[in-house]
């Protein structure tokens, strides 16, 4: 018995010993796995608990939220720059619809769309917002449904802005917030009502019920199934599914509104497909009431305030629904003066109510753009083309002191009495030639003369020894930029807007410092939230630049031979430059001789500067030229609106900053950038260009006298005029509207060079003492 015992004894030990080594694997990876579970749930909790933290955190920031912004109109309020309404889009007298007067084939048409699970949620739908994301996965929404609910969709109308700036975890966490409690403090019926009664649909129209009128001329309750559905799917993109303007997207969109809705289940399957049989257009009404009903929205303010839209819209605002408070750089007293100058009798006599003006005037010294014209007598066209942004013209000669003469000083450091050469000039590589504006060569003058009388053959052949690379750097830091590269030709005519050129002639008045041009100076959203903007000041040009150019530029108002003469202004201190375009040659028979397509006066003072175009849309019609007579309205609609901001602000001269030189030139004051005295060689020669028709003159000659090179011969035969050449058309029309035969006395077109004192008249300018420097 006892040798049984300790044989047991004996195998219960062996296994004792061998159980612990059996499981202790296993037992472990559990242990692991716990550990492991165990973190990850704690992270989450930890996420959770925290998101809720910053969710309740935000949330105490939230907007208060009334029955009256849920039910109001949303419309953007415009204020001028003394804070005065002078618009509201989307102000209209709507037509406000109650709960029982709604078809409940609407509320299930709109709840099918925008909310499926309406009824069912809070406010805020989890489950919706989990759907939302695995549809536009899958592609199975039919593009109905996103995260946000109605009742999101309606707070977000009424509190927060819809700019996509604004779309950030904080106004997401307050929306939904301010969801909840609409949720709980408001029935569905009354949601829903809110919402019917708030959504844009298109064309300045507020609410379901207005549209309905808008669009059908009926009441919502006299809609039938498909006239409703459309509706409940145009808030979307109300633009676009405008049955009058798209109707294959408009019907796109109401049939996927109808399927949406037989999907759930109120309506059936045949009645949908009853209702899709249905034309768009049934229905529709020709006539339209009109929405706006707010007095001061006038045709004084259109091409502004669509310029204000085109602005908020650049910077992410939804001008339509935002309920947005603009204010703009817009100076009233100016903007009305500028359209009554152009649509009245009282200070310019127009050739007809075709003849069309675009203008834009321009702080210097900030860059708010005080006031704009569009058009004139623009009849009932609401927001139609703006003429003083458009960049289909050509700017003509108002482009030298940008392109030509400006980066010459900057970088060649022209003095304003360098020699340039007004002798036969043929575009390098082509057979066309250049003419000025009498068609004659005055050989040999000063920049000073050449841009005050607008000579366009000295003017390119500067910008041939400025390089098209340096002039193109200059007119960047000037805010113009283009898709193709520029040429010689464009020395004397760059497609630019009176806007960017208002603002570029700003820099000339200011000292040198560019400003981008803008209207908006702060809008303020719904959630109370202000957004200040202004334009950061660059650096385009030396103070000397600027300077010398502005001294140069006022002789074209008050040289005798100066091409501005119409638009000086007496004891005014200003300068500014003028511009025509040609017609073509394979056109200009049909004109007669002076004719221009279009006509350019751009001028500043140190507190304003005005750009002005005018023309005539279809250039090309008959009778659609501006004759030579005409070409002064420019300069004269720039006068009489100068004239009136002169009268309410300061006149004071330009000083000489300390980089500059004065002296004296054939008894007229000249300037030269200290330390350049003498003249630059002109190197068209072997310009970039290649072999042109001009000579060099001495490089930094140490005789102060300007004198011109006597005797100058055409010995290339690309540069003698020839019966099988091809004539450039003229830039720039007689100075101030004179006769081309008052420059008698100058060479002509067949005539060697002459000597300036001889060949041009003694520009007197106005004589400024200085009382310091200016850098």
């Amino acid at each position: 018995m006892s040798s049984n015992n300790q044989t047991r004894q004996t195998r219960m030990s062996r296994n004792a010993e061998r159980k612990p080594s059996g499981p202790k694997q296993p037992h472990t990876g559990w242990r692991t796995f716990r550990r492991i579970l165990f973190v990850i749930v704690a992270i989450v909790v930890l996420g959770l608990l925290a998101g809720a933290g910053l969710f309740f955190f935000y949330a105490q920031s939230a907007p208060k939220i009334t029955a009256g912004a849920l039910s109001s109109d949303t419309s953007t309020r415009v204020y001028d720059a003394n804070g005065q309404v002078i618009s509201r889009l989307g102000a209209q007298n709507r037509n406000y619809v109650k709960n029982k007067n709604i078809p409940d084939t609407l509320k299930k048409a709109v709840v099918s769309t925008e909310d499926r699970r309406f009824y069912k949620n809070n406010g805020v739908d989890p489950i919706r917002i989990m759907g939302a994301a695995f549809a536009n996965v899958t592609g199975s929404s039919l593009g109905m449904q996103g995260g946000s609910t109605l009742t999101q969709q309606l707070v977000k109308l009424s509190v927060f802005s819809t700019a996509a700036s604004d779309r950030t975890l904080k106004r997401k966490a307050q929306e939904a917030w301010l969801a909840l409690k609409v949720d709980h403090d408001y029935s569905k019926n009354q949601i829903l009502e809110y919402y019917i009664n708030k959504v844009y649909m298109g064309n300045g129209v507020y609410g379901m019920q207005t549209a309905a009128q808008y669009y059908y001329g009926k009441t919502l309750k006299h809609l039938n199934l498909a006239q409703l559905a459309l509706l409940a799917g145009m808030p979307q993109s109300p633009t676009n599914y405008d049955p009058t303007t798209y109707p294959a997207l408009a019907k796109k969109r109401r049939d996927l509104v109808l399927e949406a809705m037989a999907k759930n289940n109120v309506i059936t399957e045949a009645q949908a497909q009853q209702a899709e049989a249905t034309s768009i257009t049934a229905g529709l009404t020709k006539t339209h009431k009109s929405t706006s009903t707010n007095p001061k929205t006038t045709k004084v303010i259109d091409a502004y305030l669509k310029q204000v839209y085109a602005e908020l819209k650049s910077k992410g605002y939804n001008t339509t629904t935002g309920g947005l408070k603009v204010y703009t750089n817009l100076d009233m007293g100016a903007q009305k003066r500028l359209y009554d100058i152009v649509n009245g009798t009282a200070y310019v006599s127009f050739p007809s109510d075709k003849f069309q003006v675009g203008s834009t005037i321009v702080n210097p010294n900030n860059g708010k753009v005080v006031a704009m014209i569009g058009g004139r007598k623009t009849g009932n066209v609401t927001f139609g083309l703006n003429r003083a942004v458009q960049t289909d013209r050509s700017s003509a000669s108002t482009a030298k002191p940008l392109m030509d003469y400006g980066p010459a000083i900057e970088h060649l450091y022209y003095p304003t009495y360098e020699p340039v050469k007004d002798t036969a000039f043929t575009y390098p590589g082509t057979n066309k030639s250049l003419y000025d504006w009498d068609r004659r060569y005055q050989g040999t003058i000063t920049m000073r003369k050449a841009l005050v009388e607008s000579r366009n053959i000295p003017a390119v052949r500067t910008l041939q020894n400025v390089g098209i690379k340096r002039a193109t750097s200059f007119l960047a830091g000037l805010g113009m930029t283009f898709d193709k590269t520029l040429t010689l030709q464009n020395g004397i005519g760059l497609y630019i807007s009176s806007e960017q050129e208002a603002a570029a002639y700003a820099a000339f008045a200011n000292g040198g410092t560019y400003y981008k041009p803008y209207l908006v100076s702060k809008v303020v959203t719904q959630d109370g939230k202000a957004h200040k903007y202004s334009s950061t000041g660059k650096k385009a040009m030396s103070a000397a630049t600027a300077f010398m150019l502005t001294d140069m530029m006022k002789g074209v108002m008050t040289s005798a031979n100066g091409s501005g003469r119409s638009a000086a202004i007496s004891g005014l201190y200003q300068a500014g430059k003028t511009g025509t375009d040609s017609y073509p040659d394979d056109y200009a028979n049909k004109v007669p001789d002076g004719a221009t397509m279009d006509s350019w006066f751009t001028g500043y003072t140190k507190n304003y500067a005005i750009s002005v175009w005018t023309g005539y849309d279809k250039q090309f019609e008959t009778g659609h030229y501006v004759s030579e007579t005409q070409t002064t309205i420019a300069q004269e609609i720039y006068k009489y609106e100068m004239s009136y901001l002169a009268s309410k602000s300061t006149n004071t001269d330009w000083t000489a900053p300390s980089t500059v030189t004065e002296t004296t030139q054939n008894g007229t004051k000249e300037y030269y950038i200290t330390g350049h005295a003498g003249t630059v060689a002109d190197t068209t020669a072997t310009s970039q260009y290649g072999s042109t028709n001009t000579t060099s003159s001495s490089a930094y000659s140490s005789n102060s006298q300007v004198t011109t090179n006597s005797n100058t011969t055409q010995a290339s035969s690309s540069t003698t005029e020839s019966s099988t050449s091809k004539e450039s058309s003229s830039t720039e029309q007689t100075p101030g509207g004179g006769n081309a035969g008052d420059d008698d006395d100058n060479t002509t077109s067949n005539s060697t060079s002459t000597t300036e004192s001889s060949s041009a008249t003694t520009t007197t300018q106005k004589s400024t003492k200085t009382n310091d420097n200016d850098d």
